[in-house]
């Protein structure tokens, strides 16, 4: 494994220096908070050996390869790991409320969710030495929050049970079988869901309204089904017929149940095309185990690890093999697919959306 080694450290922002410069430091679970992003990979690897363990939430083994990335951790430094998969919303919440007794020492978020966490102040700052190659969309300023990959609203479809595989909004909207959603109140990945729907329909970031009615329409057709077979015991099961999820977890799915069952597409009119961020416990008890995750899984290694989970990497710099490139959707049906392209419109319609969702759709879920 290759990590990349920081010639020269990060500075954190003025508010650090200034705490720096007037011989404070803040002092959690007993240990004064350093200038993590001053600190090396060296120096990075050394103390995570010390600390030998990374607890995780809302990164379990099978969601998007992370098994490969904890066991290479495990293997070349000797980290144990747990996991305990939750929502964007309940990490956050876990971290919040374990304050100074923390379980967690790093976090998978939406987007969206990344400035909340950092809003609450419960993250811990740490760029990596993979900071200039991550997109400005990507990454909050000071590293409270880094995308690691990428994920795009698409379709899954059980061709046992569907006649004509949707390939557009519009098809899903004309279609005769049940449309599998997740819980938009928590998840990113249902958020996206709907402002996908919104520009496919007219909307954006500021207005969501467009993709709120066209899942009100399919709830009103009694074709909405909110249960949770959106996975794979549901796609098993054959509870799902047409799912919509992000592609990585779509591909990840259908290959552990039946590649040559289910049909993933990417909806012609318009997609979403979104990232989930690391966010590390301000109040972790192993720091530097959580900073050399987030080290690793930006490496070549790590973004490849993800690819393997079919989830694109966040680092176009980053060459895929031809096995792993040849299982992913092809290129050109992402050819109307973009990242949220205001991203303080989206933070302030998401704070509404589980709202919305609740009043105008699940009304007439039956």
């Amino acid at each position: 494994m290759v990590i990349r080694k920081r010639l020269a450290p990060v500075i954190l922002g003025a508010g650090v220096l200034a705490l720096a410069a007037c011989g404070s430091e803040e002092v959690i679970n007993g240990t004064s908070i350093e200038d993590t992003n001053a600190l090396s990979v060296e120096e990075i690897e050394g103390k995570a050996v010390e600390e030998g363990e990374v607890n995780s939430v809302g990164m379990p083994d099978t969601w998007a390869n992370w098994g490969e990335t904890w066991q290479e951790l495990s293997e070349e430094y000797g980290l144990e790991h747990t996991d305990t998969d939750m929502s964007s919303a309940e990490e956050i919440s876990k971290m919040e409320t374990e304050g100074e007794n923390a379980t967690a020492d790093i976090g998978d978020v939406g987007i969206s969710f990344g400035p909340i966490a950092e809003e609450k102040e419960i993250t811990l700052p740490y760029k990596t030495s993979y900071w200039e190659d991550i997109p400005e969309w990507a990454k909050d300023d000071d590293g409270d929050w880094i995308v690691g990959y990428q994920g795009t609203i698409a379709f899954v479809t059980d061709k046992d049970q569907v006649e004509n595989t949707p390939a557009s909004w519009q098809d899903l909207l004309e279609g005769d079988y049940m449309v599998n959603m997740g819980d938009v109140q928590t998840g990113t990945q249902d958020q996206m869901a709907v402002l996908a729907a919104a520009l496919a329909f007219g909307g954006d970031e500021t207005n969501l309204q467009p993709g709120i009615d066209f899942f009100a329409e399919l709830a009103e057709q009694d074709r909405l089904s909110t249960a949770s077979n959106n996975n794979v015991a549901g796609m098993e099961k054959g509870e799902m017929e047409v799912g919509i999820m992000w592609d990585f977890n779509a591909l990840g799915y259908s290959n552990q149940v039946d590649s040559e069952r289910f049909e993933v597409t990417i909806p012609e009119e318009a997609s979403v095309v979104s990232g989930y961020a690391t966010i590390i416990n301000k109040y972790s008890k192993n720091p530097h185990a959580a900073m050399l995750a987030r080290e690793y899984i930006l490496s070549d290694e790590g973004q490849i690890n993800l690819a393997k989970g079919y989830a694109r990497p966040i680092r176009e710099d980053v060459d895929l093999p031809e096995e792993v490139q040849e299982n992913m959707v092809p290129a050109e049906q992402y050819k109307n697919a973009v990242p949220v392209s205001d991203n303080d419109a989206w933070e302030e319609t998401a704070k509404e959306l589980p709202r919305l969702w609740q009043s105008e759709v699940l009304v007439h879920v039956q």
